[in-house]
């Protein structure tokens, strides 16, 4: 479901059953003054089939069940070109969309940096997508680790947020020291953009209600600069900045191709320039 409320809701106006599988009923990230959190539509019908555990059987019986003669559609849609040019929402995903491997586990905590990732990982060979399931944030890298130590034959790749990874980074260092094979892609903005987008969203950015500067500078994530390459380094994992799409496109290909744990920062723009 898209991150914003009202994406959300469009996406499942007209339901009139929503079937629960390995998952909670949605609702918002956030709470807004007169806009209801609860995402199920009026008249809609909830029912739960599977908790965690056991849900993708649980789903397969069902499509058995329901549509025994369906064919699984023989097509994906194509997996995107390696991108070139700067490094963007938009390039970023072609990047990882293009290169990501067979069986991959994706622990995701993007955030803003990758609202696309679902369109250009569409045709990517099949993978596992975990991803955030509340407002918290700083999961991804303990989750990749957890992962990567449950299954061991499959590459991990840990998309992570700046101001999210320094809520737990002292989990590189538990990466280097099983020598896990994970892939983490840190999207420095240097900035807590989605906290941002939130005050533009409840009018706390107008003109007449802004935040004072002290307000305003907890939302920066400088100075001093976060330097992930030296922090990585510093764990024993080996690591690369890279400013460009085809310098992402090298540093994955590297990181892809070694086993053990790798880290790459990717520079990205801030919201607020």
């Amino acid at each position: 479901l898209a991150y914003f409320g009202e994406g959300a809701a469009a996406q499942l106006a007209g339901t009139r059953r929503l079937i629960l599988a390995g998952a909670a009923s949605p609702v918002t990230f956030f709470g807004y003054p007169g806009v209801p959190s609860d995402l199920v539509p009026q008249g809609c019908t909830v029912h739960t089939l599977a908790g965690p555990v056991g849900a993708a059987a649980a789903l397969e019986d069902l499509a058995d069940r329901l549509a025994p003669d369906t064919p699984v559609p023989a097509t994906l849609p194509s997996r995107p070109a390696p991108p070139s040019g700067a490094l963007t929402v938009q390039t970023t995903a072609e990047a990882i969309g293009a290169l990501l491997p067979e069986r991959a586990i994706v622990v995701d905590e993007s955030n803003t940096s990758g609202l696309l990732l679902p369109i250009a990982t569409a045709g990517a060979p099949a993978h596992d997508w975990l991803t955030l399931t509340g407002g918290a944030i700083g999961y991804a890298l303990p989750v990749a680790l957890g992962a990567a130590i449950a299954a061991p034959d499959r590459p991990v790749l840990c998309l992570e947020s700046d101001g999210s990874a320094m809520y737990t980074i002292s989990a590189l260092w538990s990466h280097a020291r099983e020598n896990l094979d994970i892939t983490t892609v840190v999207y420095a903005n240097h900035a807590y953009d989605i906290l941002r987008i939130e005050l533009q969203r409840v009018g706390a950015q107008n003109a007449n209600q802004r935040p004072g500067p002290k307000a305003e500078s907890l939302l920066d994530l400088t100075p001093p600069a976060l330097d992930f390459v030296k922090i990585a380094e510093g764990m024993g994992v080996p690591a690369r900045r890279v400013t460009t799409a085809e310098e992402l496109t090298a540093a994955l290909q590297w990181a892809f191709a070694e086993p053990g744990p790798h880290l790459i920062e990717a520079a990205m723009p801030s919201i607020g320039g």
